[in-house]
């Protein structure tokens, strides 16, 4: 159940910060429910490759790096997803700055304590 509520606070989020930010685009809160899918599997799969092969570009910029991964596991994302569209790469780590911090401040007021 805690995943469900997590994958939909990310749907949500993502698809408010669309409605804020002209350089994401979503077609509708469907396709929010299939980003925040795609995300989760890309974060499970394809970021702890991307930040094994960063690492040393993440301890060089004391950890500024790490936003960078964010950024492209979003384009990734965007690549898989026809109906989202990301119009460049600044756009693309706007939108995961604020994506981890809003999820995350959502997270932790809808988690039960466990």
């Amino acid at each position: 159940m805690n995943l469900i509520l997590r994958l939909l606070i990310t749907a949500i989020v993502a698809f408010l910060l669309t409605k804020i930010l002209p350089g994401v685009h979503f077609d509708g809160f469907s396709t929010a429910v299939i980003f925040a899918i795609v995300l989760g599997i890309l974060n499970l799969i394809v970021k702890p490759v991307l930040s094994l092969f960063g690492l040393p570009l993440t301890i060089i910029t004391l950890g500024f790096f790490a936003l960078v991964i964010n950024a492209i596991i979003i384009l990734i994302a965007d690549y898989f997803i026809d109906s989202m569209k990301v119009d460049g790469f600044w756009w693309a780590f706007i939108f995961s700055i604020l994506l981890s911090i809003i999820t995350s401040l959502a997270n932790s007021m809808f988690s039960d304590g466990d």
